[in-house]
């Protein structure tokens, strides 16, 4: 049929539609871009999680030449396959090396996931469970459904375990709540007018645009080339989850300074060290012996308060630009 009814504008999809609902048509190429950035954004925190696990593991390690070991590796919790959850669980499959047996899937359907465990992913029904394993858990649970899945996790996730949050309409101090957690990341999506906006409606196949530099490039999380940008209270929870994962393992500050460095070094000669003032004020810093660990910083106030590593941010275009490299070249590596 694609064949016989190409070119044929009165076949398209918008050859019935009014002139009122043509003006809406842009939703759609918006649609595809939120979801290809959330996915995108999702696998460039697993691979900074996973090169960071590895580092730990081995500090000698620098970020050219980290390898996944079974030490290392992260276990990825995947709560929902509606829409959201299987275009996630492809990016991730496709983007990053997290092996199969790795990611986990909770389904209120597991028999429907077929395909996903020919791929050697274990797909069951038991929200606890997923939530006592995972180190990453993403919820791609419907807004009507958050309130039971809660219940289902409050008790099972360890302090440990890093939220993602993909349901909409619920505030990450809401979920907060609901979980009795504060180590929860939820992006926070801002659309910008430009000219440049139509790139998403090459999203249609999702394993196919990950391989578009463009998109990717689009995708940046600092950027606003593509109309859609998470902005810098995203990037700073991003980093601040990095400090809490070296904090969990009780990793003194100076090496995870050292640790964190080397996750985000993108042999740039102008590249910018992030330093003990950057996550803390200037009274803690001080007070910060290298051998201490940093404090457990709450995602919830670091999402929603100003702080000391957001002012940083957002006087450091170099760092932004570091940062924009790190991603880029983590979703699209040089052949």
């Amino acid at each position: 049929m694609v064949g016989v009814s190409a070119g044929l504008s009165s076949f398209s999809f918008e050859a019935e539609l009014t002139e009122e609902e043509k003006g809406l048509i842009f939703l759609r190429a918006r649609s595809a871009g939120l979801t290809f950035c959330g996915c995108a954004h999702a696998a460039f925190l697993c691979k900074l999680v996973q090169s960071l696990r590895c580092i730990i593991q081995d500090p000698s390690a620098d970020r050219g030449s980290l390898a996944s070991g079974e030490d290392s590796d992260i276990c990825v919790g995947i709560l929902g396959l509606g829409h959201m959850g299987k275009q996630l669980l492809l990016t991730l499959l496709e983007k990053t090396d997290i092996k199969p047996s790795y990611i986990k899937i909770s389904t209120r359907r597991p028999e429907s996931a077929v395909e996903s465990i020919k791929t050697g992913v274990e797909c069951f029904f038991d929200n606890g469970r997923l939530a006592a394993w995972a180190d990453v858990l993403f919820l791609c649970c419907l807004p009507s459904d958050l309130h039971k899945v809660c219940v289902d996790l409050h008790s099972h996730i360890s302090k440990r375990c890093l939220v993602y949050s993909f349901t909409s309409g619920v505030p990450v101090t809401r979920l907060a709540q609901l979980l009795g957690h504060n180590f929860i990341l939820k992006p926070q999506y801002h659309f910008f007018a430009c000219d440049t906006t139509d790139v998403w409606q090459s999203c249609t196949h999702l394993t196919t645009a990950l391989t578009d530099p463009s998109l990717i490039e689009a995708s940046c999380p600092l950027t606003t080339s593509g109309g859609i940008s998470v902005g810098l209270n995203w990037v700073s929870a991003v980093l601040y989850s990095l400090l809490n994962i070296c904090t969990y393992t009780s990793l003194g500050s100076s090496d995870a300074l050292s640790a964190i460095n080397t996750v985000l070094n993108d042999k740039s000669p102008h590249a910018v060290e992030l330093e003990v003032h950057s996550f803390l004020s200037s009274l803690h810093a001080a007070y910060l012996h290298k051998e201490e660990y940093f404090p457990w910083i709450s995602l919830t106030d670091a999402q929603t308060k100003e702080t000391p590593l957001l002012s940083f941010l957002s006087s450091s275009t170099s760092m932004q630009q570091s940062i924009s490299a790190v991603y880029k070249s983590q979703l699209c590596p040089p052949h």
